[in-house]
């Protein structure tokens, strides 16, 4: 009877650890990861990365050409740009998702991958994602006067702390700090 007792306790205890484990707290599997990057339009988003980076790429090799096309055959820029375009689209962005798949496990558990793929899947999570670019671009718009006077007085300070230690350096030692042979 006793031993019937301690298996019952023992299966009662070990019946009681599993219950007491939350599935959210479980790590994120791959299809939980996958389910979110299919919400907020990973794919779509690295696709309008891919045109948003092709537009001062393709300026830059403007620029080299119109500074140097008298030394360039006159196809260097479109040959230059076609390759860039194709250089572009070969990316593998679908390999670059799934190898962030362990990233984002070793970071997020299945319940804040649910949840984070139910607001992202939900109205108001899709309009944020519609939303980002806009107000990171109204957002650089409005920052980048503070941004570039924080610079102008980061580099002024740098250009003082050079003139400072060029002058110190000029200045003649004493016979104390000159080393010996």
């Amino acid at each position: 009877m006793k031993n019937i007792l301690v298996t019952l306790l023992l299966c009662l205890a070990l019946c009681a650890t599993g219950l007491a484990q939350n599935p959210a707290d479980q790590p994120a599997s791959k299809a939980d990861i996958d389910r979110y990057l299919e919400a907020v339009h990973s794919r779509d988003m690295m696709d309008q990365m891919v045109v948003a980076m092709s537009k001062p790429m393709q300026k830059m090799v403007h620029e080299q050409y119109e500074k140097n096309k008298d030394r360039l055959p006159a196809d260097f820029e479109a040959r230059t740009s076609k390759e860039m375009e194709d250089m572009l689209k070969d990316i593998p962005w679908d390999d670059m998702l799934q190898a962030m798949v362990p990233a984002y496990q070793k970071h997020f558990t299945k319940g804040d991958m649910d949840a984070l793929t139910a607001f992202y899947s939900s109205p108001t999570g899709q309009k944020v994602m519609r939303e980002m670019p806009g107000l990171m671009a109204d957002s650089m718009e409005i920052m980048m006067p503070i941004i570039n006077k924080h610079v102008e007085k980061v580099a002024r300070r740098m250009q003082e702390e050079v003139l400072a230690t060029v002058k110190e350096s000029e200045k003649p030692h004493s016979p104390a700090s000159v080393p010996t042979k």
